[in-house]
């Protein structure tokens, strides 16, 4: 940890390892917060949420008022979300999607749907309220549907096109979207459970374990941790390896996130190894790891935020967000629940695409994650499915649009 400063301000670098030490602190200190206030774990608020955005205001108020910038050294964040998204992977067995295969196709289908309906809003409403129709598409499909990563992208390409101020908009608006996502996407999904008194259980629930899951009435050794860790890394590096050979054959609008290339090839294995018992999983350990993974990844992204960046934002910039929130809610509620027929995993799935929609797809997990966590039942469909189709489908048809919209509004 260092004190520099850099153009007359005072600015703390914090290398890794005390950044992994206060996200872990952060972490805790969001479980203790949420367990004395009882309206968060009511409205399934994840304690990464409580506790990164704590620090992440704490940041932006030392900085406002020019006392000290915080510089934090995230590198430990890209291993944490890659051991998340390898152990939903191993959880991914095949046998627990045949019953509802159709809630993938329906779910890609509508973050489809959302990626032109976000963009035909943030347009309408740019040209109504005076202000270059691009730039409405940057508070719209492109930073909400798409996050930071689009946003960063497609930025600069507009304005190379001649939309000033496009790379300022796009990120402060996905800014936007990680942060009210992160709040909205939990209590959305768990009102539409209680509110259509949705019975509590998966489509997963009588199907029988594989071998790999039986006999787990011994303790965890550290062998068997390390058997697991090993296999864990294994995958997170095979995934890293396959989105880059993914990126050198230049298909045009897809790629593959390191993360989902793990989780991909860990859904893989897991199948295979279902039928030829090559490895002896215990559900346990994955749990562990993966709850692990979720929370240290999380609150760094949280805790970093640039929560300044929202102060920038124009008044009618804030009117094309809270409308493409409101949108967001009707079109959830009111299409997306009931076409995945009003059951648990459509609840799930339901608040998951909430945070997805004005998030991204980490920010799916970790709503879904505190609505199972109060129910005490995990729908693995929809781990499996959201991050699926919120991070690598969804661009196939996304990035397209908003390539079309930006030749034809610049």
């Amino acid at each position: 940890m260092d004190l520099v400063q850099v153009d007359g301000m005072n600015v703390l670098q914090i290398d890794l390892i005390m950044t992994a030490a206060i996200a872990g602190l952060l972490l805790v200190l969001g479980y203790w917060v949420r367990k004395k206030v009882p309206i968060f774990e009511r409205l399934c608020i994840p304690p990464a949420v409580i506790g990164g955005f704590l620090c992440a205001f704490m940041i932006t108020l030392l900085k406002l008022t020019k006392v000290l910038e915080v510089e934090m050294d995230t590198t430990l964040q890209l291993p944490f979300m890659l051991a998340f998204f390898t152990c939903v992977g191993f959880g991914g067995s095949f046998r627990l999607l045949k019953a509802g295969g159709w809630l993938l196709i329906i779910y890609l289908v509508a973050t489809w749907i959302l990626s032109v309906v976000q963009a035909g809003v943030g347009i309408s409403l740019a040209k109504f309220l005076g202000i270059n129709p691009v730039l409405g598409l940057m508070a719209g499909t492109v930073s909400l549907v798409g996050g930071h990563g689009n946003a960063a992208a497609f930025g600069p390409v507009a304005e190379k096109a001649g939309v000033v101020g496009a790379t300022t908009v796009a990120v402060a608006s996905a800014t936007y979207g990680l942060v009210v996502g992160s709040f909205l996407g939990g209590p959305v999904g768990d009102w539409l459970i209680k509110r259509n008194h949705v019975q509590i259980e998966t489509d997963e629930v009588g199907i029988n374990p594989t071998e790999t899951e039986k006999n787990q009435s011994h303790p965890i050794t550290s062998a068997s941790f390390l058997h697991h860790l090993a296999l864990i890394f294994l995958f997170m590096a095979c995934g890293t390896l396959f989105s880059k050979f993914i990126g050198l054959l230049n298909l045009p609008n897809f790629a593959v996130p390191a993360y989902v290339g793990a989780m991909f090839l860990a859904i893989i294995f897991r199948n295979v190894n279902d039928h030829y018992l090559f490895f002896t999983f215990d559900s346990r350990i994955i749990d562990l790891v993966t709850d692990i993974g979720l929370g240290f990844f999380l609150t760094m992204a949280i805790m970093t935020l640039k929560v300044w960046e929202l102060i920038d934002l124009a008044g009618p910039l804030i009117i094309i967000l809270l409308v493409q929130t409101v949108v967001l809610f009707f079109f959830v509620i009111l299409l997306l629940f009931p076409m995945l027929k009003k059951n648990y995993d459509a609840g799930v799935l339901s608040g998951g695409f909430m945070g997805w929609g004005l998030g991204i797809a980490a920010t799916a997990v970790v709503c879904m994650s505190a609505i199972c966590e109060k129910y005490q039942v995990r729908s693995t469909k929809a781990f499996l499915i959201a991050p699926l189709c919120g991070a690598v489908f969804v661009d196939v048809f996304a990035i397209p649009t908003i390539i079309f919209c930006i030749a034809t509004f610049s």
